[in-house]
């Protein structure tokens, strides 16, 4: 049996020493062994004061009797042994084969309650690293960091285990979601039209319910009874979040710190973060809240409160100044299959290698800017500059196509449909039967939408200069000025005579005829 190299209690007592067949007797303290695992009993004047470290859980007749003898343990696995008091919340580290844990007990689990494992959605910013240790101590969980890769860049990646690690998670989970996002969230709503207030392209609203889907899968892999968000009471995402969840599995328990903690701003959290020793990747002079995935960036916050404030030349990551964007336009062809972008300049491309490649080409033109006040759905409007520059440019090409592809009636429907698709992706309905059907739809009626669009991208701005579709309505013979067989325009006399006897009539009715 492995030694006891430290405890820590109330009252010091050093075991270290002793071997797994010597008695000891050190304040009427019996210890019982059994396998490798000891229980201690009556090691302190009150036994209330030691809890299990960790739960026994695949030895369940162990478990029981550590039940009955107070709840105190020391379980090894070819390691360290901890016991810590009830009331004290000491942190211990437990050493095994398998790497590094972080064990903190309090009573009855935690402040708040007890939970066993919480998946907490990490990005290693501020927010989400505060979280770690707060949900340790308040439900006396271990926390596993789980983390998206949804196309934010390298540099948010990495570093994250150590970060996660460091702030006393158990584990940190990564998986790599871009061709998800992008095929299977982005290119639907791409399809659908889908946006909202005339301006935003739903960029974050897009990406909550895939990295929430994940959450919900990997809380079933590691065996988690919880998982747990960094989203302020005050914005979109804790609803995204949370709808996802309820959606796909309504067992699991939801922590959400910033309804509960007694922090109330991000200023506090940097001051919380420091007294912890918890790196973040901003500072007290210059907090913006951002939010980056493969289609867009976002910007919350500092001088961007007050809508009156025109945003710093050098907030923008994504795309460059249009003023100092390239004096030359350059042109890009896109390839598009029943609605679904497939291509660039004849090159096909698996959806995220498509879009960041127009990333790369529309950031350097200063495409995809704006600005905007919008109504955020927990009732408050608030103000927003995003960046989507790939996103943009496809925007427009599939909407260009559309122009030959769709008659007027179809045109009219699909736009007014599109507007209600975009409020339930920006309310964080995905997995709504009504977003579901909506999308059935979109799919259905844009069948034909096949085709390329070629756009002129300059200094900001992008222009359609060509269109093409072998399932194109436009008909140049119809179309022309000069005479044809199909239109004979004699019949417009007719047509005008019908179309306009509803306001004759009334008309009439007014003169008394």
């Amino acid at each position: 049996m492995a030694q006891l190299k430290a405890i820590s209690l109330t009252s010091s007592i050093n075991l270290a020493s002793y071997g797994p067949r010597r008695s000891i007797f050190s304040l009427h303290a019996k210890l019982y062994y059994v396998s490798r695992f000891i229980f201690v009993k009556d090691a302190l004047p009150n036994p209330d004061n030691l809890i299990c470290s960790r739960k026994l859980s695949s030895f369940p007749e162990l478990s029981g009797k550590s039940s009955s003898l107070h709840g105190h343990a020391i379980v090894s696995n070819n390691g360290s042994f901890t016991i810590t008091p009830k009331n004290q919340g000491i942190q211990a580290v437990l050493s095994s084969n398998t790497g590094t844990e972080v064990s903190e007990a309090t009573k009855g689990g935690g402040l708040r309650g007890k939970l066993n494992k919480v998946v907490l959605a990490y990005s290693g910013g501020l927010d989400t690293s505060v979280i770690v240790p707060w949900l340790r101590e308040n439900y006396g969980c271990e926390v596993v960091c789980f983390t998206a890769d949804v196309g934010q860049g390298i540099k948010e990646l990495d570093g994250l285990e150590e970060k996660a690690k460091a702030s006393g998670a158990c584990q940190l989970v990564v998986k790599d979601l871009k061709e998800e996002f992008v095929r299977d969230y982005i290119f639907p709503c791409l399809r659908a039209g889908a946006i909202y207030e005339r301006k935003y392209l739903l960029g974050t609203s897009m990406a909550r319910p895939v990295i929430a889907k994940a959450m919900v899968d990997v809380a079933r892999e590691v065996g988690a009874d919880a998982v747990s968000h960094g989203c302020t009471g005050k914005g979109n995402d804790q609803v995204r979040f949370e709808l996802t969840f309820f959606a796909l599995n309504p067992e699991l328990n939801v922590v959400a710190p910033w309804r509960e903690w007694d922090i109330t701003g991000r200023e506090d959290a940097i001051e919380y973060a420091k007294k912890h020793n918890v790196p973040v990747p901003v500072t007290k002079k210059s907090i913006y809240s951002r939010d980056r995935n493969l289609w867009h960036l976002s910007h919350e916050g500092d001088i961007l409160e007050d809508p009156a404030n025109e945003p710093k030349k050098d907030m923008y990551m994504m795309s460059v100044d249009p003023e100092d964007a390239p004096a030359q336009p350059e042109y890009v062809e896109i390839g598009i299959d029943s609605g679904i972008p497939v291509s660039l300049d004849g090159k096909t491309l698996s959806p995220a290698s498509l879009l960041a490649e127009l990333n790369e080409i529309g950031g350097r033109h200063g495409i995809g800017r704006i600005d905007l006040v919008e109504n955020r759905l927990v009732g408050m409007k608030s103000r927003g500059v995003y960046e989507t520059p790939g996103g943009t440019i496809l925007f427009n090409a599939v909407r260009e196509l559309e122009t030959l592809t769709l008659d007027r009636e179809t045109i009219q429907v699909k736009d007014s449909l599109a507007l209600k698709y975009a409020e339930l992706v920006y309310a964080g309905r995905w997995f709504d039967p009504l977003r579901e059907s909506m999308d059935a739809f979109m799919e259905k009626i844009t069948e034909t939408t096949t085709g390329s669009v070629t756009l002129k991208l300059y200094k900001g701005s992008v222009s359609v200069t060509g269109r093409t579709s072998p399932y194109s309505l436009y008909r140049e013979d119809i179309s022309s000025f000069e005479s044809g067989d199909i239109y004979n325009q004699a019949d417009a006399a007719g047509f005008i005579r019908l179309y306009g006897l509803p306001m004759r009539v009334r008309a009439m009715l007014k003169k008394g005829i």
